[in-house]
């Protein structure tokens, strides 16, 4: 999905390093190669890596121990267990090369720094490729030689869209099994065949299965176990439809999410599904404060701006919301920008029988709200409106952004009668056009619970000014990445229509008269490119919205010297941070 933004390029974050840090030029054929005790080393290395990792601090993350009872602490540790296992499988899908480019880089690491921050980064991008820019190799080798296949681990890396696109058109019959979420494509001569995840990675997936059932049988909350056994069992047969259903109905202390969810590594088609995991304490109060907005998700469908006849007004209308404190994460939940709220399952047919569950991670949204966002909105918005920068706008926006997910368009039927989701129709541009849209309708759902008094801790105006504080936060993540682009999307659409108006200096101000305008405009015109399934209407979004402008790229540049994200250490998973 990230691969059309090559304009991103344009306004990539090395344009200048981080306040206090030598400026080291970021072209990756400038390398380094550093000696290997008697040998020249057998990696060459991109000169500024420490800059990289100054954009991604070291962050503590610790969470309430008062919250988990000390019963389920060692259930806790099981889970931990099962999650490492999740973070090799997830390590391969980027690149089956990865485990033994890892291997030397830990072999070079005991006696050079340069290859142990070298490592550190390795490992907070869970590969050699930097997902901050465009995934350009920091490791050699450099260049397309070196670059990640847009199908990263899941394909075989000469494979092309256009060649996949040919084989199914000539063997329809496996378009079910090499397009399916949980299959791995390979080639076997002159053919493709799938192989199941459960089959490909069946030694960590065994391993997981094992620690997730011994964690089952410790723990005392019946729905947990329930959820665990099940789980283990998705793990060996690859159908997770049952326990999602099961994980939709988890009421316990520890909120537990392991297993393949999102498609975003797979930039080829979105086809394809990360192992990723998620364990977390439940914050009970803060989610019971938040309890009723789920009931008004009928309404909200109703509501959006889009004709009738493509609303999905049966789908289920469960959506349980838990505010979290997360002990651990592993895998793509992991990798580069850590995620600070997720909106699951993915399985159309389970929303559309149960809904979905959002789960807001408020430990972490803190760290990355204070040490990252706050600074750049004071840098990007004028003063006259700083003083409607708001944690508690920008933590219900979140709320509401996945709560857009579970809303709109689902399943869209073809002329022959059978039933679609536009993932499928919209390929590698949908998880932008998916992102864009629960950003723009979590601000259009947040105004109408603001006007039926369902949230009354702050006004538009504080969520305006923080949404569009926080928009270069995420752009800085690069234009090729689902959110960045996303961001982009609504930044120049909101700019064209007059709602973000610059007033010198590099800061601009919302119009809170044309804002909501701005935002119906945009919330329809994403609905109904996921309702028609439209790639080329799509293509066409994301061409003329999407992208870099000047303007962006300076803000960027006035902004470099604030961190891009955070790089968590789960002190209570045993973590420390590095010395080097």
């Amino acid at each position: 999905m990230k691969s059309f933004h090559h304009l991103a390029l344009a306004i990539a974050l090395s344009l200048s390093a981080p306040a206090g840090c030598r400026t080291v030029a970021s072209n990756p054929e400038a390398t380094q190669r550093l000696p290997d005790q008697e040998h020249e080393a057998p990696l060459a290395l991109a000169p500024d890596i420490p800059q990289r990792l100054d954009r991604l601090p070291y962050t503590v993350i610790d969470y309430d121990r008062s919250l988990l009872a000390e019963q389920d602490k060692a259930v806790v540790e099981k889970l931990i267990e099962a999650a490492r296992h999740i973070d090799a499988i997830y390590l391969r899908q980027v690149s089956e090369e990865n485990p033994a480019t890892r291997e030397k880089l830990v072999s070079l690491a005991e006696t050079s720094p340069e290859y142990a921050r070298a490592l550190e980064l390795f490992d907070i991008m869970k590969g050699r490729w930097d997902s901050l820019r465009d995934f350009e190799p920091f490791v050699a080798p450099f260049g397309e030689q070196g670059a990640l296949p847009l199908g990263s681990g899941f394909y075989p890396p000469d494979l092309t869209r256009e060649a996949l696109e040919q084989w199914l058109e000539v063997h329809p019959g496996d378009k079910d099994s090499l397009c399916g979420l949980f299959t791995v494509v390979r080639r076997d001569g002159d053919r493709l065949m799938a192989i199941p995840y459960s089959t490909y990675y069946a030694e960590d997936l065994e391993a997981a299965a094992a620690a997730l059932r011994e964690a089952a049988a410790l723990a005392g909350n019946g729905s947990l176990r329930t959820y665990l056994e099940k789980r283990a069992a998705a793990f060996l047969s690859d159908d997770y439809y049952e326990s999602d259903l099961a994980w939709m109905d988890l009421d316990s202390a520890i909120e537990v999410v392991i297993g393949p969810y999102e498609v975003y590594q797979d930039r080829l088609f979105n086809y394809k599904a990360a192992f990723e995991a998620f364990v977390t304490v439940v914050d009970r109060e803060a989610s019971e404060e938040l309890k009723t907005l789920g009931d008004y998700l009928p309404e909200m469908e109703r509501n959006l701006p889009m004709p009738d006849e493509h609303k999905n007004l049966d789908r289920g209308t469960e959506s349980p919301i838990k505010v979290v404190q997360v002990i651990y994460t592993a895998g793509d939940a992991r990798h580069g920008v850590q995620t600070a709220a997720f909106n699951l399952p993915n399985d159309e047919r389970v929303r559309e029988a149960k809904g979905s569950k959002k789960v807001l991670l408020k430990n972490v949204m803190e760290a990355k709200y204070y040490q990252v966002g706050l600074p750049i909105a004071k840098l990007v918005v004028d003063s006259d409106q700083q003083a409607f920068l708001s944690f508690e706008a920008f933590f219900t926006h979140i709320l509401f952004h996945e709560l857009s997910h579970g809303l709109g368009p689902g399943m869209i039927a073809q002329p022959d009668g059978t039933r679609v989701e536009s993932r499928i129709l919209l390929k590698e541009l949908y998880s932008t056009i998916e992102e864009c849209k629960a950003d723009v309708l979590g601000v259009w759902n947040l105004l109408f619970a603001m006007d039926r008094g369902l949230v009354g801790s702050f006004t538009p105006e504080h969520l305006f000014v923080t949404d569009a504080g926080m928009m270069f936060r995420s752009m800085r993540f690069g234009l090729t990445e689902a959110h960045g682009g996303g961001v982009a999307i609504q930044w120049n659409w909101y700019r064209e229509k007059g709602a973000i108006v610059p007033v010198g200096e590099g800061r601009y101000r919302v119009d809170v008269e044309k804002m909501p305008g701005a935002v119906e405009s945009l919330a329809r015109e994403l609905l109904m490119i996921e309702a028609t399934g439209d790639y080329a209407r799509a293509a066409k979004l994301i061409a003329g919205y999407g992208k870099a402008t000047p303007e962006i790229g300076a803000t960027i540049e006035r902004i470099a010297g604030i961190p891009v994200d955070i790089a968590p250490v789960y002190v209570a998973a045993g973590e420390t941070e590095p010395t080097h």
